[in-house]
């Protein structure tokens, strides 16, 4: 006799166990090869174009490699030694840290500023956003241009305007007192955009709730923004700022075409420095050496910005 097997005794069979708890036990999966195959064109480029030029340029730094000569010798810290006592060294880091310390704060505060009054609802959105962001657009060489004719020292318009003021003529690209300050002033015209648009995009995710209910309570403008607005926009301004003292730490191309590090060396950043030592002076394992400490000065300065951001956070 023949018994036929009950309806779903098939599909039963071939249903995971269901242990005593009463849950399902989940199917692990096992990972498979194929995704290397996707990103191994981008670690091949990686590896080429990012890895193995700073290896090389390490090794480099501990090295009299030289454009002029085709032998290279070990030297062990020979350069770094030769780096921590050159004077144009400790001269350039200054002018960095100076550079980065007048064009950071107003590159903050500025945009910050112009974010608050895009942002209140002023009439012309459009025509302001545009204003505000367009300079960041341009590339360097047109900046350069545009500000080296507004610095003439005859013709230009800066001098213009302070004739029309009854005020003395200013050497703006002469004068070791005013030249570095005027580098500034054209990265924060030019940069400040950037910034801007960070700010304006938090200002917008902001919850309005919270300004609503002290309005109602009879807080005026000035305290809603002190006491509510931008204490919201606290982190916002750290990662404001940590992009833009790294960005102003590695200065090199405005003040390159605008001064060439003049007038007497008063603009003249590392980043410049190692580019005359390693293409100018034909040392290219001093300049390495010199470039690999800026470097880790930037990562020493990143770091100590990450763990105050995260504290305060």
């Amino acid at each position: 006799m023949t018994t036929t097997a009950p309806l779903g005794a098939e599909e039963q069979t071939d249903a995971p166990a269901v242990p005593a708890g009463g849950r399902r036990t989940a199917r692990r999966r096992i990972p498979t090869g194929n995704g290397l195959v996707f990103v191994l064109p981008f670690l091949l480029v990686f590896a080429l174009f990012m890895v193995w030029p700073i290896v090389q340029g390490l090794w480099m730094s501990f090295t009299d490699s030289s454009l002029a000569l085709r032998d290279t010798h070990f030297v062990g810290l020979d350069n770094y030694t030769e780096a921590f006592g050159d004077p144009d060294v400790w001269s350039s880091l200054g002018n960095t840290v100076f550079f980065t310390l007048i064009s950071s704060v107003p590159l903050v505060l500025v945009a910050l500023a112009m974010a608050l009054l895009v942002h209140s609802g002023l009439a012309g959105q459009w025509v302001w956003r545009l204003s505000f962001f367009a300079p960041y657009l341009l590339p360097v060489t047109v900046v350069t241009l545009i500000w080296t004719w507004l610095y003439q020292p005859e013709l230009g318009m800066a001098n213009q305007l302070l004739d029309t003021l009854g005020m003395a003529p200013v050497g703006w690209l002469s004068d070791e007192s005013v030249a570095m300050w005027s580098v500034a002033a054209l990265t924060v015209w030019w940069t400040v955009g950037f910034n801007f648009l960070l700010y304006l995009a938090a200002l917008q995710s902001l919850p309005t709730t919270f300004d609503e209910a002290a309005a109602l309570d009879g807080a005026g403008a000035w305290r809603r923004l002190w006491s509510i607005t931008l204490p919201q926009l606290r982190r916002t301004t750290g990662l404001v700022a940590m992009l833009q003292i790294l960005a102003s730490l590695k200065v090199f191309d405005q003040i390159y075409i605008l001064t060439k590090g003049g007038p007497n060396g008063s603009t003249r950043p590392v980043l410049e420095y190692v580019y005359d030592v390693g293409f100018t002076g034909y040392r290219l394992g001093y300049a390495s050496a010199v470039s690999y400490l800026f470097f880790a000065l930037v990562v020493l300065v990143s770091l100590v910005q990450f763990r105050l951001f995260r504290r305060e956070d």
